[in-house]
This record gives C-alpha cells, structure tokens and sequence, in this order.
C-alpha cells in the first residue's frame, strides 16, 4: 500500500486538500481504509496520524474492516423513519442475519445505515450494492435477501 500512496501522491500532489480523494482511492484499492495505513497516509501529505484518523472516522463511508460481497445501506433519515424505516432496519436485520453496522459471519452481506438518500417522497430507501431502491418493504427485503444469497 505504501508504493500506492506514493504514485497517488506523485500524480495528485501532497498537501492536506488531498487527504479525502486519496482516502477514497486507498479504499477503491483495498476495499477499506486499514488502521495500519494511517500513518502511511499521514506521513505522505505531512499531517499528523490524528488528522487522518479523526477524518477515516468522522465520515461514514470509509470503512475501516472489509465489507461484505453484498452491501445493503438502509436510510436512517427523519423521511424515512417517519414511513417506517426503524421497522424495516428490524426486518432487514433478521432477513439478512446480521445486526446494522456489522458484516455477517459468513462475509456475505454488510448491513450499514445511510443518512438520506435524497429520495425522500418515496421511503423508506436503501443502496443494495450501490443499486437505489425506494418503497422498501417486506417483500422487497425477501426480494434483497434472495439476491444476497445467490
């Protein structure tokens, strides 16, 4: 990861306004932001480990352990737990055998929440692997489950 760091650093440049599109590069590459590449990161752009590190943590999508092969990102958003989101985030949970926040044992699917997806006249919402899906209910959450699976 270190010799990805610097070819991104060499072609994007090394100043602290880089830290959030090389946090994104490192987790395309890797598929999360590890806890042992923060001081690499740290150390190309000359920010202390605690810059870098409050920044992976503040921002809910870096993840800092590996996702699931299916990542299914409910709505948490006031919409759409006025329509009924804490019930499907209950439902979906069971359905998927996994509690939100976490990946299932198997590594299958990721469960995550999402604050607003921007389709809030139609919720309650979710991502399923990067796909948006509106309406969400029972029978799409057997529909979501199905495909998991597979």
């Amino acid at each position: 990861m270190d010799e990805f760091i610097e070819g991104w650093t060499a072609r994007h440049g090394a100043t602290r306004d880089q830290l959030l599109p090389l946090l994104h590069a490192v987790q395309e590459e890797a598929g999360y932001v590890q806890d042992a590449v923060v001081p690499l990161i740290a150390r190309a752009l000359n920010l202390s480990r605690a810059d870098v590190h409050g920044v992976v943590t503040f921002y809910h999508d870096f993840r800092r352990t590996p996702a699931g092969r299916h990542v299914v990102k409910l709505c948490r958003a006031e919409s759409c737990q006025a329509r009924g989101g804490a019930a499907i985030e209950a439902a979906a949970a069971q359905r998927l055998g996994v509690a939100m926040g976490e990946t299932r044992g198997d590594g299958a699917v990721s469960l995550e929440p999402v604050y607003c997806l921007g389709l809030c006249a139609v919720g309650p919402n979710a991502l399923v692997d990067g796909r948006p899906m509106a309406r969400i209910d029972t029978a799409a959450l057997d529909r979501i489950a199905a495909e998991v699976a597979a």
